[in-house]
């Protein structure tokens, strides 16, 4: 990874999550290009990381300057503009083995494939917003000219923001149901639970301090416990206590169902968007 020149086309959240990833493990800034699309924007990181970066105010082929002798191009762009900034990538700057990552919801490997020229390889990641603190989850799925070294490549870049899993193609929207939305899911859920705090007469600061504090604690507890969750949950389970009592109410609201829903939803979403629609 530290001898393989990689250009982020795109500076959001996901683009500059994946740079400081990429940063911190080590890589030497000097083989990053970022296209971003102000001035402003480009100066910004060329000051703080010390990588270069292209402003497409500046001009508007800017994508091509930064993927110039790139070995791996990461597209984090909204996913309406993949296509076009696929199409726009041309030799001799893009170089024909350069393998192309998107990371953006609902653009199939196939699209991606069809709007290069000269027959890159591509794949598709989904990383999830916990990527900016190191610790997301990214789903990897390969377009049909990738292979095990460019797997490996997507693997080892990704790693420095969180896991990896590699699933096949028809398996990455599904994926995105689960880990890429899912902070979102958590992230009501803390809502919910801190306006019940607020119900129970707690301020703002201190139902945030609970909340947050037991979110946090339960999910370390369940990864370094290694046990099911079920499991745990029995634990704080007394019989005929305060906790049956909540559990009791909760599963009268058919959760399970309303997960499953809720993905289902989701997933449709992610294949009316693939679809053009």
């Amino acid at each position: 990874m530290k001898n393989i020149r990689i250009a982020i086309l795109g500076s959001g959240s996901m683009g500059t999550a994946i740079l400081d990833g990429l940063l911190a493990s080590g890589m030497d800034a000097a083989k990053i290009s970022v296209s971003t699309n102000t001035a402003a924007s480009a100066a910004a990181l060329e000051n703080k990381h010390g990588v270069s970066a292209f402003s497409l105010e500046e001009d508007s082929s800017n994508n091509m300057a930064a993927v110039d002798q790139a070995d791996v191009v990461i597209v984090a762009t909204k996913p309406y503009l993949i296509t076009e900034v696929l199409e726009s990538l041309l030799p001799p700057h893009l170089k024909s083995d350069a393998l192309i990552i998107s990371v953006a919801a609902g653009i199939t490997n196939s699209a991606m494939e069809a709007a290069l020229s000269q027959g890159n390889p591509v794949l598709r990641a989904m990383p999830n917003t916990p990527a900016i603190v190191g610790r997301a989850v990214t789903g990897i799925a390969l377009g049909s000219r990738a292979n095990e070294a460019h797997q490996k490549i997507a693997e080892e870049l990704f790693a420095t923001v969180g896991k990896t899993l590699v699933v096949s193609e028809d398996r990455i929207d599904a994926l995105s149901t689960i880990s890429g939305s899912g902070p979102a899911y958590v992230f009501y859920l803390v809502e919910q639970f801190a306006a019940a705090a607020k119900h129970q007469g707690f301020s703002d600061d201190e139902a945030k301090l609970l909340v947050n504090e037991t979110f946090l604690g339960a999910t370390e507890l369940l990864v370094a416990s290694g046990k099911d969750p079920a499991e745990l949950r029995r634990q704080v389970t007394s019989p005929n206590g305060t906790t049956m009592q909540a559990i009791a109410r909760m599963e009268k609201s058919n959760l399970d169902q309303m997960f499953i829903e809720a993905t289902d939803a989701a997933l449709a979403r992610a294949r009316e968007i693939a679809a053009g629609k």
